[in-house]
């Protein structure tokens, strides 16, 4: 079985480290610790030079996936970044506030982005009906779903990973994401039988400057982009 991995990295370390080893694609944000927001110019023009397909996270802020119009300017105009680099895509998605997806800004969005790859984001893990997401999201066009079934870590959500794979029937790909390790990526993989998977593939790191801690620079500890992690995720993707 063929499967993609896809690494998400918020530095040019991790860039490399993921390239090195053996991610399939990149999803490039900067902040992962907050869920993944835009990444910053520079990091996007690092990664326009990488040998593999490269989507920029558009997410402006922190929070909910509820943004009002000062949001989406920003958006677009984080969308043009990501064409003018020359990146092969954008992961987007927004909520209305009962958790439904925010279509009509979606879809403006995608029509920003013609041209590039879409892939819709985690906002589709707070929706309120998994199966009408998952139509809207083939509406819009989009190449895949990015999700962990709903809850808070995919391999806790494989029944419904697998419920939407099959009601996707290749119209869209599905792609388990959030706590994805070489421990459980078979297990998720073969409950689900998708052809694409998300990951982090990162290990903690003790910061090495107290003084960046003490001054709220840095966090004790952080994960990071590991490429023993990711070339562990692909021996055992490819032991399927």
């Amino acid at each position: 079985m063929s499967v993609l991995l896809e690494v998400c990295v918020d530095s040019p370390q991790g860039l490399a480290a993921a390239i090195a080893g053996g991610a399939g694609r990149i999803e490039l944000c900067s902040a992962l610790e907050l869920g993944g927001l835009t990444p910053v110019a520079g990091l996007m023009k690092a990664a326009a030079a990488a040998p593999i397909p490269v989507y920029a996270m558009i997410r402006p802020h922190a929070g909910p996936f509820v943004f009002d119009a000062a949001d989406e300017e920003a958006m677009m105009a984080d969308i043009d970044a990501v064409r003018a680099f020359g990146l092969a895509g954008v992961v987007i998605g927004a909520n209305r506030q009962d958790g439904r997806l925010d279509m009509p800004l979606i879809s403006r969005l995608r029509a920003r982005a013609e041209g590039l790859g879409s892939t819709l984001h985690r906002a589709f893990d707070l929706v309120p009906d998994p199966g009408a997401a998952l139509e809207q999201a083939i509406e819009l066009g989009c190449e895949r779903i990015l999700t962990s079934g709903c809850v808070p870590k995919a391999i806790d959500g494989l029944e419904t990973l697998s419920r939407l794979s099959r009601k996707a029937a290749r119209r869209i790909s599905i792609m388990p994401g959030s706590g994805v390790r070489p421990g459980n990526v078979a297990e998720i993989l073969r409950a689900t039988g998708t052809s694409e998977v998300h990951a982090s593939c990162s290990s903690r790191v003790d910061s090495i400057d107290p003084r960046a801690v003490t001054f709220g620079f840095e966090a004790a500890t952080t994960n990071r982009t590991d490429a023993d992690v990711v070339r562990q995720m692909r021996v055992a993707i490819d032991a399927l």
